[in-house]
C-alpha cells in the first residue's frame, strides 16, 4: 500500500515547485511542447487578462472567447518570447491587440456604456468586497466616461500595476505620451470623482 504522508508530501513539493517557476521558465518550457507549463500559465495570469479584455470590449462573451485566443497565441509563439519585457506585459500586448482587433471587425459599434462589474479577487472577503462596494462602483462609474486612451493609461497603471515604461510597451507609444496622458487622465478622473462626491484620488 502506497504511504499515504508520502504522496501527499510530494504533491506539496510539487505545488511549491510550481509557484516557485518563474512566468519566463514557463514560456521555455511551453516552447518545447509543455502542456504543464501552459497549463500553469494560464491559471497564472487568465482572470488578469480576462479583466484586461473586458474594459476594452465590454462584452462577457467576447472577452471570455478572446482571453482563449491569447493563450493559444501564447502555445504558438513561445519560442519569440524575447525576454525585453515582463511576460505579463507581454500577454497584455497580445490581449490588447485581440481586443482593439475585435472591436474593429464588430459590425455594431454601439458599445454598451454600462459599468464592467468587477471579478472578485479570490482573496477578497464577503465583508471586505461588501465595504468596498459603493466606492468602487462610483470609480467604475467614473473611468466609464474617461476618453478611450485615457481609461487604457488608467487601466493598467491602477487595475494592473504596470508602470510606465511597461504601459507604454503594452500600447506602442513612447513613455513621455504615456506620462502626458496620465497627467490629464488623472486630472478629469479626478474632476469626475469630485462630481460625484468622492474627495480624491489615491495616488
Amino acid at each position: 500500500m502506497p504511504n499515504v504522508i508520502a504522496i501527499n508530501a510530494a504533491a506539496r513539493q510539487g505545488i511549491i515547485a510550481a509557484q516557485a517557476t518563474s512566468d519566463e521558465m514557463l514560456l521555455e518550457s511551453i516552447a518545447t511542447g509543455g502542456r504543464p507549463a501552459m497549463h500553469i500559465l494560464y491559471c497564472r495570469h487568465n482572470v488578469r487578462v480576462y479583466r484586461f479584455i473586458l474594459r476594452i470590449v465590454r462584452d462577457t462573451t467576447m472577452a471570455e472567447d478572446l482571453v482563449s485566443q491569447v493563450f493559444l497565441d501564447v502555445w504558438r509563439t513561445a519560442r519569440q518570447f524575447e525576454g525585453r519585457s515582463q511576460v505579463s506585459t507581454w500577454l497584455l500586448s497580445i490581449a490588447r491587440f485581440k481586443a482593439l482587433t475585435a472591436l474593429r471587425q464588430r459590425r455594431h459599434e454601439d458599445i454598451d456604456q454600462e459599468d464592467v462589474l468587477e471579478i472578485a479577487d479570490q482573496a477578497d472577503t464577503p465583508e471586505a468586497s461588501l465595504d468596498r462596494n459603493d466606492t468602487s462602483a462610483i470609480l467604475r462609474a467614473c473611468v466609464a466616461k474617461l476618453s478611450p486612451a485615457h481609461r487604457e493609461i488608467i487601466n493598467l497603471v491602477y487595475y494592473h500595476e504596470k508602470s510606465v515604461e511597461e504601459a507604454g510597451e503594452i500600447i506602442g507609444i513612447p513613455q513621455s505620451t504615456v506620462k502626458t496622458r496620465m497627467f490629464y487622465a488623472r486630472k478629469q478622473l479626478a474632476e469626475l470623482l469630485k462630481g460625484a462626491g468622492v474627495d480624491s484620488l489615491a495616488a
